[in-house]
């Protein structure tokens, strides 16, 4: 078994997928805050134990795991859950703090007192902030821009804490930009979610600042099989999980307008302040350590991801 928090978001019900399909039973918690039915739906298909438990609840979440599992019995506990966007972390500073740090807090006292040695962490490419060289390796400076980018540098700590103090054997992922199917919608989705969808519908996308600064953009799928092999490895400490490519927002919008074929002049509004200008990750130590390297181009990518919106958008 192995036990997977935020199993009902983007990322988290992918790696609950992935996870189904190598044969493992799955533990999923998830506070259902999300609301996307085709989530939900993965993971019954998965046939994965669902827990509504908001992992920022300690006593909720232990006592209701501990019912169902006993020590010793899950393999490892994959951990996603978190408020994930910069500018919700903005507006809502507590509960970022609350479900970021507390939240990743409650998890490893779980795997602690469950026995678990092995944890993976959900990171993020926000702890580095903006860049003092590329490619970003994992022992750049940790310079985090946003509170976001904070929170997640925290969890980080209290992981390398745990390994120290319990024995515990943890590995931070440090994702980059995660684009793909099942995104969710609303006010902090993506700018792949964003283009895709304002394009589909014929309205103006829009880019923040002159579209030259640069992301690493990472297929899900890809991530969700990162992940899996991050589960299944001894490997601990931070790893990359990217591309080694760096595109601009300009490229990306081309290329979906070159997809869709459909391609108006964007609305350019202000730069957003906590943003880093530009990123690309060096991904040599998830080689080396995982035995793992993206194959979805972004063009592939891209075009998988329209498919699946474009179906969405007709229904």
């Amino acid at each position: 078994m192995i036990i997977v928090t935020g199993a009902a978001g983007f990322i988290g019900s992918h790696v609950a997928e992935k996870l189904a399909e190598k044969g493992y039973e799955i533990l999923a918690i998830d506070n259902l805050s999300n609301k996307n039915p085709a989530n939900i739906e993965v993971l019954e298909k998965t046939g994965a134990t669902l827990l509504k438990i908001d992992v920022a609840d300690h006593k909720s979440l232990l006592e209701s795991v501990a019912r169902l599992v006993k020590p010793g019995d899950p393999e490892a506990v994959v951990h996603i859950a978190a408020v994930v966007s910069v500018e919700e972390s903005g507006k809502n500073p507590w509960r970022t703090v609350r479900v970021n740090i507390e939240g990743t807090l409650n998890v490893l006292e779980l795997a602690r007192r469950l026995d678990i040695e092995r944890i993976v962490y959900a990171s993020s490419a926000a702890v580095y902030g903006e860049p003092q060289y590329l490619p970003i390796n994992e022992t750049h400076p940790l310079q985090p821009l946003n509170l976001y980018g904070e929170t997640k540098v925290a969890g980080e700590r209290l992981l390398w804490l745990y390994q120290r103090t319990y024995g515990l054997k943890p590995i931070a992922l440090r994702y980059f930009n995660v684009y793909g199917p099942r995104m969710s919608p609303g006010p902090y989705a993506g700018v792949v979610h964003s283009f895709i969808t304002r394009l589909l519908r014929r309205e103006t996308p829009i880019i923040h600042g002159d579209g030259n600064q640069t992301r690493d953009f990472i297929y899900v799928e890809d991530v969700a099989e990162a992940t899996t092999k991050a589960a299944e490895t001894k490997a601990t400490g931070p790893i990359n999980i990217g591309t080694g490519r760096e595109t601009s927002i300009n490229q990306l919008y081309r290329t979906i307008c070159k997809t869709i074929g459909y391609c108006p002049k964007p609305l350019h509004l202000p730069p957003r302040p906590q943003d880093p200008r530009r990123s690309r990750a060096d991904i040599t130590r998830a080689r080396q350590l995982l035995g793992w390297t993206p194959r979805t181009s972004l063009e592939q990518g891209l075009r998988q991801t329209i498919e699946y919106y474009w179906l969405m958008i007709r229904e």
